[in-house]
């Protein structure tokens, strides 16, 4: 008994998620004939689960009904998973037309996102692309169950009544997380697969099943090729946790991460994508560091005190630190875990890139699981030490509350959410003039809805031959600078071959009826140089600026 009690006073209190725990006392039986009370502690988790594929599927076909989700980027993923559904590389020509990539440009050069082709067999099911934002709502709502574990996990020192009550908030928070939110409502992107891989490598660690989060930390760096250093960063927290609680194949396993893990996404970057026609150095951010990686090392080698002064740079960085932290009221800081958001929050901050800024992107999401994660293990630190908790659990929830509020929950309940705005509203009927299969140039916004029956890519800026154009001229649309340009555009087109069709409240449908050549004319080629985008100057001044 004396050398079990100098054990336990020997722990520190981080300690306690992972240090071994004797078995729990057994739960007595039900007495027979009783029914599951539907609001025990499974019946929660299913009624949360339910609550978040709900909100998440419900503002994601919201933002189709309205024509919010758009060919970028919903219709480059309904492309490329409408290729490996006919067990083809994944090609989008949304993509490589606008970006002026070579002819048959797998997107595999673009990122590293082989998860996809997990989606495939859904398309045999529904070739549609609200498939993709179906899937990604049930991916979001997987990882319900998965944080209620986390939450067991990191308070299972605690009173039952304690550990129940931390599952259900921390499965509430996690279900109507603004990240989530935001990622649904901008249609679908590959962090439908990191958010719950990320989830199930966090809890499988906290279960002492090593080989399992292992599994999970592979596949998590098929979402994107960048995971690799969040996998990294877990691999030193797993290997730090394991050695104190004095678990060799845990602390073998997170060695073996942190090596693997930045290992991958490197041989990725340098190696894999250049091989599958990736140009190099295509999404380089960050010339206020270097011109390349290896510049920008110098740089910081030499003059180290760069790093803050980019990272700050505009302030609007700042605020966006201040937003992912402070709604959660900062709790994230207080666990160890945290150290896994460091690689993906640095991309951002030190990032050129406004895009990259804001809050209403889905780059959010791919914090979310570890914030939430960290977040749960300080409250628990607090309790174990015997400090209050109901202030900070309270805070976090009701900032993280008004959050999703702001960025999405407001939205569901607004009819006027649920409609196209009247600028976007003959973009549907016009759509529908077109016939199956023709080549179309089409406005950004109304692209998803011929992506399954039309060869389309985007109108931009550059003419490129299409049977069909349909464009807004009344309202901006990406990629153009200005609706005086669109217009431009209508009238080029209209002196040199085509012929309106359809015109209804600024949008027009036009028809090519000659092949006489237009000025600027031009589909890329197999020796194409691919450009960059043209960020807009409005872009990333406003942290909520949709």
């Amino acid at each position: 008994m004396g050398n079990a009690q100098a054990e336990l006073s020997n722990r520190r209190p981080g300690d306690l998620a992972t240090a071994p725990r004797p078995p729990a006392a057994p739960v007595p039986a039900a007495p027979r004939g009783r029914r599951r009370n539907p609001l025990d502690g499974h019946g929660r988790g299913v009624a949360l689960t339910v609550l978040c594929l709900l909100v998440c599927a419900g503002l994601g076909l919201q933002s189709w009904t309205a024509l919010r989700a758009t060919g970028f980027d919903l219709g480059i993923f309904d492309q490329a998973v409408r290729a490996y559904a006919h067990i083809e590389l994944p090609r989008s020509p949304l993509k490589n037309v606008h970006h002026e990539f070579p002819p048959g440009f797998s997107l595999l050069g673009d990122h590293f996102t082989p998860a996809l082709a997990l989606l495939a067999p859904l398309y045999w099911l529904w070739d549609d692309p609200r498939t993709l934002i179906l899937a990604q709502a049930a991916l979001f709502a997987a990882g319900v169950p998965v944080v209620r574990r986390i939450a067991r996990h990191a308070f299972a020192d605690a009173a039952p009544p304690v550990v129940r009550r931390a599952a259900d908030l921390a499965g509430l928070g996690y279900a109507l997380g603004w990240p989530l939110l935001n990622a649904a409502y901008n249609g679908f992107h590959e962090v439908a697969f990191a958010v719950p891989f990320t989830l199930l490598m966090l809890e499988r660690g906290l279960a002492h099943r090593y080989g399992a989060a292992a599994f999970w930390a592979a596949l998590l760096c098929t979402a994107k090729e960048d995971m690799g250093l969040v996998v990294g960063a877990y691999g030193l927290v797993l290997a730090v946790r394991a050695h104190r609680a004095g678990h060799r194949a845990g602390r073998a396993t997170g060695i073996a991460l942190a090596l693997a893990g930045p290992l991958v996404s490197a041989l990725v970057i340098a190696r894999f994508l250049p091989a599958m026609g990736g140009p190099e150095g295509y999404y380089w951010s960050y010339e206020s560091l270097g011109a390349d990686p290896g510049d920008a090392l110098a740089h910081v080698l030499t003059a180290p005190w760069t790093l803050l002064q980019v990272a700050v740079t505009p302030t609007v960085k700042i605020a966006m630190l201040a937003w992912i932290l402070g709604t959660l009221a900062l709790l994230p800081l207080g666990s160890p875990t945290f150290l896994l958001a460091v690689p993906l929050l640095a991309e951002r901050v030190l990032s050129d890139n406004p895009n990259h800024w804001p809050v209403i992107n889905h780059y959010d999401a791919f914090l979310w699981p570890i914030l939430l994660t960290a977040a749960l293990e300080t409250l628990a630190r607090l309790h174990a030490r015997g400090l209050g908790i109901r202030r900070p659990a309270a805070a976090a929830l009701a900032l993280s509350s008004a959050a999703a509020v702001v960025l999405g929950l407001n939205l569901l309940v607004r009819p006027d959410s649920w409609h196209p705005s009247p600028d976007k509203r003959p973009l549907a009927a016009a759509a529908a003039l077109i016939p199956d299969g023709a080549t179309v140039e089409a406005d950004n916004a109304i692209a998803p809805r011929l992506t399954a029956r039309t060869d389309v890519v985007i109108a931009d800026r550059t003419p490129r031959g299409a049977d069909w154009v349909l464009l807004r001229v009344n309202d901006r649309t990406f990629p153009f600078a200005s609706t005086d340009e669109q217009r431009r555009r209508i009238a080029l087109l209209l002196a040199h071959g085509y012929t309106k069709a359809w015109e209804r409240d600024g949008t027009v449908l036009l028809h090519r009826t000659t092949p006489t050549p237009v000025p600027g004319e031009h589909r890329p080629g197999p020796d194409s140089t691919p450009v960059r985008e043209a960020v807009p100057d409005d872009v990333g001044a406003n942290l909520l600026l949709r």
